[in-house]
């Protein structure tokens, strides 16, 4: 029977249960994910951050790696014998060049490990130094940064939650250190907490790290953590005033509670993307005072040290400079182009 058009009679066929393919058809969900996975998966389509992550990666491995099966030490000087002369033919050997005790070795049939960069002046195969170097300042710009981290999210947090006289006697200390000539006071410090902690540390643990790289960790402690600190508060005097921060704190929830659980993760992605991009300063900043010998303890080397001991030589052996000057360069550029996608990829206003 044909239904007409203005009939109030129900029709019974639209009451049948949907079969399993019309349900298949009409509805069409998307998979449950998170803001972490759906970053990710931005970050991972971003080629020149992925190329990036994978260098910095390769470079971490190779620092931690190489100096636990490479025969020579860092601050070994092969040509040095106990009770024997020294042998100068160690000196300044050139790339896959030999001394003279290692080439009767090779003379005899014996397998002699080659230098892949050669030797320095004194002696020391250069190619675990660099390794060695590469090791320091990556050590130096993770730990320098979560120092970092810690200190200006701690600070800023605080500022942004309490405002009032509590934010303003902040953001006051602030801006002094803001205004202080920033290379001038890393010069300063280093250079006069150097010569304060040398007694201090004489003889425990801390001595075995050197006075030079505390204090760069006492520079990095007091000058540069306002950045991130100035970050956090302003993310924080956002969140604040939000309807579920007013209903925690309605039901007699803590402040430190509230910063906790609903305000720093809710500007967690900012601060990881602000430290990312806060390494490669901090790995700069190292490289540069170590250049001008106020960086890691000799014989420790470091990526800045040995370039500044490469200007000795540097018409001879113009290789020395270029090698450190290009693995600080990698670094640097990587961990910059990994924070920049990583700040695509995280970031809600660039993807809202």
């Amino acid at each position: 029977m044909s239904k007409k058009p203005f009939s109030m009679h129900v029709d019974v066929d639209d009451f049948l249960p949907a079969t399993d393919a019309e349900k298949e058809y009409l509805v069409q969900m998307r998979p449950s994910t998170t803001f972490f996975r759906d970053g990710v998966k931005r970050l991972l389509k971003n080629k020149v951050a992925t190329v990036s992550l994978i260098i910095i990666v390769l470079i971490t491995l190779a620092s931690i790696i190489l100096p636990m099966v490479w025969p020579y030490s860092y601050d070994a000087m092969l040509g040095v014998r106990p009770g024997k002369p020294v042998d100068s033919s160690y000196n300044n050997l050139a790339p896959f060049q030999y001394g003279k005790t290692e080439l009767k070795a090779i003379e005899a049939g014996e397998k002699v490990f080659p230098h892949v960069f050669g030797t320095d002046a004194s002696g020391r195969d250069y190619f675990i130094r660099v390794v060695y170097g590469t090791r320091i300042s990556l050590a130096v710009g993770f730990f320098a940064s979560i120092i970092v981290l810690i200190i200006g999210m701690t600070v800023g947090s605080i500022a942004g939650y309490c405002g009032g006289k509590v934010d303003l006697v902040i953001m006051r200390i602030v801006d002094m250190i803001y205004s202080l000539p920033d290379m001038l006071m890393v010069i300063l410090l280093a250079s006069v907490l150097g010569k304060v902690l040398d007694p201090l540390i004489e003889g425990t643990v801390l001595g075995k790290l050197g006075s030079n790289m505390i204090s760069l960790f006492i520079v990095f402690a007091v000058l540069y953590w306002v950045s991130m600190a100035r970050l956090v508060r302003g993310q924080i005097l956002s969140l604040r005033e939000q309807e579920y921060v007013l209903a925690a704190r309605a039901t007699g929830a803590k402040g430190g509670w509230v910063i906790r659980k609903h305000l720093l993760p809710n500007c967690i992605s900012v601060v990881i993307i602000s430290t990312a991009l806060q390494i490669p300063n901090a790995i700069f900043t190292e490289s540069y005072l170590s250049f001008i010998g106020l960086g890691v303890n000799a014989p420790m080397p470091s990526l800045g040290s040995l370039a500044s001991d490469a200007l000795n030589g540097i018409t001879s052996y113009s290789y020395r400079l270029v090698i450190p000057a290009v693995v600080i360069s990698l670094i640097v550029l990587s961990l910059n182009l990994f924070g920049d996608g990583l700040r695509d990829a995280f970031d809600p206003k660039l993807n809202s």
